[in-house]
């Protein structure tokens, strides 16, 4: 999407269906009801190169995985949220526990697919399923949460979940941990700085052949579909550094 051009992504959808939405009147489990937010308005500096980032960027510039044209898929969303950590901007990641049987130990958002009661997959739907799963979770309070911007579906072909990544501010941090230990390991904040280090970035190789996008961070693998949508977040706001794209790290059988 460019400037001065028709708006019909995810995003825009959903920013016109919260604009004319009535604002939020009562919670449940502490998450949204009823009108939900979309604003760019009070946001620190530094995010600026997310939002525009947001606004421009194209599917096909974030994957080549793309939701199928003839609807097919379990509609899903995840939180990227960005906070103000002891050593500046940072991400929220939880780690999957070992015990799964689909990608145990695997870092990822926080995310899952929608309830009916979430609303229309559409337009606000992705947004109530992303801060309530992420509540569900990980424990926070959605109240201090600002979401600002939908990055464009993307597709995992292995799960066959259509993914909206909803992009939130972490306005007023709340206490966050591990809400259920049978889904969960951790939950865990990232800096942006470690991601953007050369040094913790690497290209993971699944026993498939498929390599991708990695970060070696917090004593965690991060990789998969999280991995790439912070590789491109990254590269689209302007904050890569040159990295070495030959360090390969192989993935177990189980991944």
């Amino acid at each position: 999407m460019t400037r001065g051009t028709r708006d019909d992504s995810v995003a825009g959808t959903a920013r016109r269906a919260a604009s004319s939405a009535p604002p939020a009147q009562s919670k449940q489990n502490g998450a949204p009801r009823g009108g939900i937010d979309v604003s760019t308005h009070g946001l620190p500096g530094w995010l600026d190169p997310v939002v525009e980032a947001a606004r421009t960027v194209r599917p096909t510039q974030l994957s080549r995985f793309l939701p199928p044209e003839d609807g097919r898929g379990r509609q899903s969303a995840v939180l990227i949220l960005f906070g103000e950590g002891p050593r500046g901007p940072e991400l929220l990641l939880q780690e999957r526990a070992g015990s799964l049987r689909s990608h145990p130990g695997q870092p990822s958002f926080p995310g899952g697919a929608l309830d009916p009661e979430d609303g229309d997959p559409h337009t606000t739907g992705p947004l109530r399923a992303a801060l309530r799963e992420a509540e569900e979770e990980t424990g926070l309070d959605p109240a201090g949460v600002q979401l600002f911007g939908v990055l464009p579906r993307l597709y995992i072909p292995v799960s066959e979940f259509v993914v909206t990544p909803v992009l939130g501010w972490w306005r007023t941090p709340s206490p966050v941990g591990v809400v259920d230990p049978a889904e969960t390991a951790r939950v865990f904040t990232v800096p942006v700085a470690d991601l953007t280090n050369p040094d913790h970035r690497v290209t993971v190789v699944h026993p498939s052949g498929h390599q991708g996008a990695g970060f070696t961070v917090e004593s965690a693998l991060v990789w998969g579909f999280t991995a790439g949508v912070i590789d491109r977040i990254l590269h689209f706001a302007g904050w890569e550094q040159p990295w070495d794209r030959t360090r390969q790290v192989p993935l177990d059988w189980r991944a």
